[in-house]
């Protein structure tokens, strides 16, 4: 008997626990919304969505923000939301050319960021290093302005075992091999977590961005590199070792460009700003003229400075961005047809060149793709651009965090009903 007892108090914390995640979660999709309102959308009776209330509130997840005026008849209800100032959560991203990093308070605002560019052939320990100390400075100004840290994130453009947190490969950081989990472990006393960049971005989009409400989305992030994520069923697909999405590195052209991943042809070496700028750089080279000419010479090329010679009808800068969209919507096309998402968000430093970019890319996904696919899909531009990735750091901490709520006792986290 005893051991039934046992097994059924199994149970029903772990119903209980399951109960509080699930208002949590409707909290964040519809908030400010009442109690009443909860136990329907949930299922329970009211008097057991007051009790779960209460233990969140009493744990500072939830607090009331007056009552409902726009109820005409009966009694007001009093109206709930999650509470901003529960944590911070603290999320950051490395890139091929760049660091950054945000912190926001519970309710996924963001009360601090940075981003800073980093020259190339910088020594990987000095990456890691100012990344650590980035983030550092995040969780202080987070502790100040929100409380505990949540909880922290890092997205890196490569190959993560997500147990480890190792970035195993990163063919546009020359990096392999390097326990950047173990780095966060050992600097920060809360929840952590690495993974791939595009992944993150995907996460991003479908928790608060574009994507939020659908549950079946391919996500594109392109920039030095090219990279992305699936949403299927309306969860992250991960593949049988955590590494799907890797869409980049898919082969378009045996005898094209030589990738930093070691083959010829990847799909990144037609849809990236490198990608981009070799366009120009051969237009120019060949004695076309455009105001980017000198910018070639003595500057490097920028992304923002191709998409304002465009909007000045640069013909070079018209003609590279047309390619590369181009190669964009065949890939897509491909990856459509495969794999029927209802929505793609288009993100990284080349959706700021989406005005130019996606209107090619839609004529040949309706060239390409099936029709009876394409024609109840839609393409977008990601809600948040080059913030993606850190964005969904934000809520794959928000999402642990409502999946296992957890109360304060002293400094440590503990998960409420148990």
């Amino acid at each position: 008997m005893s051991k039934i007892k046992s097994f059924r108090g199994v149970n029903h914390e772990l119903m209980r626990q399951q109960n509080l995640s699930g208002i949590l979660h409707h909290l964040h999709e519809k908030a400010p919304i009442s109690r009443a309102e909860l136990a329907k959308l949930i299922g329970l009776n009211k008097a057991t969505v007051s009790s779960l209330i209460s233990e969140l509130i009493d744990s500072q997840f939830v607090y009331e923000v007056g009552v409902d005026s726009l109820k005409r008849s009966g009694r007001r209800s009093v109206l709930l939301k999650i509470n901003p100032a529960r944590g911070c959560i603290v999320s950051g991203e490395i890139g091929a050319d760049f660091v950054s990093i945000i912190c926001t308070n519970f309710a996924a605002e963001i009360v601090w960021s940075h981003r800073e560019r980093i020259r190339k052939r910088t020594r990987q320990a000095s990456v890691v290093e100012r990344t650590q100390s980035l983030m550092k400075e995040a969780t202080e100004i987070g502790r100040n302005k929100c409380g505990q840290v949540v909880g922290v994130v890092l997205g890196a453009p490569g190959l993560v075992d997500r147990r480890t947190g190792e970035l195993l490969f990163a063919p546009n950081l020359g990096w392999k091999n390097v326990p950047l989990g173990e780095m966060l472990r050992q600097s920060f006393s809360t929840m952590a977590f690495v993974d791939n960049e595009a992944n993150l971005g995907a996460l991003g989009e479908q928790y608060f961005g574009k994507a939020k409400g659908y549950d079946e989305v391919l996500y594109i992030s392109a920039g030095v590199g090219l990279g992305g994520g699936v949403v299927h069923e309306g969860k992250l697909m991960k593949g049988s070792t955590g590494f799907a999405g890797e869409f980049g590195h898919m082969t378009m052209d045996p005898r094209g460009e030589l990738c930093g991943c070691g083959n010829r042809g990847c799909w990144e070496t037609q849809v990236s700003q490198s990608a981009l700028f070799r366009h120009i750089k051969e237009s120019i080279e060949t004695g076309a003229s455009s105001v980017l000419n000198e910018m070639v010479s003595r500057n490097p090329l920028t992304v923002p400075k191709v998409v304002e010679a465009a909007r000045n009808d640069d013909h070079v800068a018209l003609a590279a961005l047309k390619k590369v969209g181009r190669d964009l919507g065949i890939g897509i096309a491909s990856l459509v047809n495969a794999l029927n998402p209802r929505l793609v968000v288009f993100g990284g430093i080349l959706s700021l060149a989406g005005e130019f970019l996606l209107p090619v890319a839609r004529e040949e996904l309706r060239a390409r793709a099936l029709r009876w696919v394409e024609s109840d899909m839609q393409i977008e531009l990601s809600r948040f651009g080059l913030d993606s990735c850190v964005m969904g750091g934000v809520a794959k901490v928000y999402q642990s965090a409502l999946s296992a709520p957890v109360k304060l006792n002293g400094n440590k986290l503990h998960p409420l009903g148990v």
